[in-house]
């Protein structure tokens, strides 16, 4: 197996499963209203204590449930959620400077193309990435161009 396709099918489960999406609190799918606790905090969960906004629980029965391995240490999920939340971070930052750019208040697959690949180490990464609707950088060859002294 691969280790390309097998961190794209991890990435993908990570992203856009299921129970990625949730409702509001305190309502169920379809907009009613739910008996749940009230008032109820963070509590004091992994991603909490390592001060991270993406779930650490949730990698960790990902990594589990991937059969990645047989075993999976209590710091992998924490540290792979740490490097997942950079990488997000910095592909963010990277699409809303080219979005500011370009005179626009939001950050479409075009600008997260722009970002990629303007940038090197991004772009290393990503380089089999295709981003749907992202278009490519704009470039035009010197051959192409007309030559001004003839």
């Amino acid at each position: 197996v691969s280790t390309q396709s097998t961190w794209g099918h991890f990435l993908s489960v990570y992203f856009f499963s299921p129970h990625n999406m949730s409702t509001p609190r305190g309502k169920d799918k379809k907009g009613a209203k739910t008996a749940g606790k009230k008032g109820k905090t963070g509590g004091s969960g992994r991603s909490k204590k390592a001060g991270l906004t993406f779930p650490v629980g949730r990698t960790a029965s990902l990594l589990k449930s991937g059969r990645y391995t047989r075993r999976v240490g209590k710091g992998a999920p924490v540290y792979l959620a740490a490097v997942l939340e950079y990488l997000c971070a910095e592909m963010l930052e990277l699409a809303g400077n080219a979005s500011r750019d370009n005179k626009k208040k939001r950050i479409n697959p075009r600008f997260l193309t722009l970002a990629i690949r303007n940038d090197e180490e991004l772009n290393k990464l990503l380089s089999g990435v295709t981003i749907a609707s992202g278009g490519v950088l704009p470039n035009i060859q010197q051959v192409l161009l007309k030559k001004k002294g003839k």
